[in-house]
């Protein structure tokens, strides 16, 4: 039995949807808040077991983890959340659950992290990711951590959240710095490809894992990216990431979501990068291509309308 933990997120919903291709046997740890978000049919033979619970409810958990030899481990708030909402989840909610692990005997924990986590990192998203890796290497737990770089997919929240915003105003996008830092995206496919090879190759046990796609690409030619698949240039004013961040802490005074959070800005506050062959070399896998990929789905979406929706949706609710 696979538990995995953030089933209704965007890794989360590709993941589930292979598993239950391969015939794993799934349970899935969900809050009755996000029992709306199934995307799986319930009648289907192959559908996970629901345990409803958080990484709050240590009764939950340990009926999530009996009999479970592996958990997969997505649960996080890095788009949405305060950093009192990343530290419960990232923080405490690992904590509980490597509790429940040890208590139930559960072989393996496998999570995702990010390139550039360190528990000395001057950025909260990293500097948090960082302790998690700490916890779950000190746990006693075999464990496998997965580094990957920016994940793209056609239901992404990075990449269609900079084409929203493009979309909602018609003169100019903001730029944080001169957009020197270097990123490493790559499609979900390969990486929930990786994920899966991880599960019956034990040369990834008690291992840090940092993959990437093709090619490196800086933040200001994603953006120039971006606006040519779209269709929408816009002129590019370069700001200083703090009048940046100021910004984005007053729009999140005034609407329920903002398009750039704080999170999206320690996203791309430093240089995070991978070797290049980094997914062929350890798992044979090759790579699509960023531009390529996004061409697919990039054009035909309808970003107005959705930058429109996410402005009016509510804010999760912290677990």
């Amino acid at each position: 039995m696979i538990l995995v933990t953030g089933a209704t997120g965007l890794i989360g919903r590709h993941l589930i949807n292979r598993l239950m291709a391969d015939g794993h046997p799934l349970r899935v740890l969900l809050d009755e808040s996000k029992r709306k978000r199934i995307f799986w049919d319930e009648d289907d033979p192959a559908a996970p077991q629901v345990i409803a619970g958080t990484l709050m409810d240590e009764e939950a958990l340990y009926r999530a983890v009996s009999g479970v030899y592996l958990i997969i481990h997505l649960e996080n708030a890095m788009w949405w959340g305060r950093q009192r909402d990343l530290e419960r989840v990232e923080i405490v909610g690992t904590r509980n659950l490597i509790a429940a692990a040890r208590s139930a005997r559960v072989g393996r924990i496998l999570t995702l992290s990010h390139l550039g986590a360190s528990p000395s990192s001057a950025f909260t998203l990293l500097r948090l990711k960082g302790q998690l890796e700490a916890l779950i290497r000190d746990s006693g737990l075999a464990y496998t951590i997965i580094r990957p770089g920016v994940v793209f997919a056609a239901d992404d929240v990075f990449i269609n959240h900079i084409a929203m915003s493009l979309s909602v105003n018609p003169f100019f996008c903001l730029l944080p710095g001169i957009g020197e830092v270097v990123l490493h995206p790559v499609y979900i496919d390969d990486l929930i490809e990786a994920i899966c090879r991880c599960l019956d190759d034990i040369r990834t046990v008690d291992e840090t894992i940092e993959i990437g796609g093709l090619e490196y690409i800086t933040l200001a030619d994603l953006l120039q990216t971006v606006m040519r698949l779209t269709g929408m240039p816009r002129f590019v004013i370069s700001v200083p990431p703090y009048l940046l961040r100021l910004f984005v802490r007053i729009q999140n005074l005034i609407f329920r979501r903002t398009l750039i959070t704080q999170q999206w800005l320690d996203y791309v506050a430093a240089s995070r990068t991978a070797p290049l062959n980094s997914m062929y070399h350890i798992f044979g896998i090759h790579p699509r291509r960023f531009e390529d990929t996004l061409l697919t789905y990039l054009p035909q979406k309808r970003l107005f309308w959705s930058a429109l929706r996410h402005a009016v949706r509510r804010r999760p609710r912290s677990i």
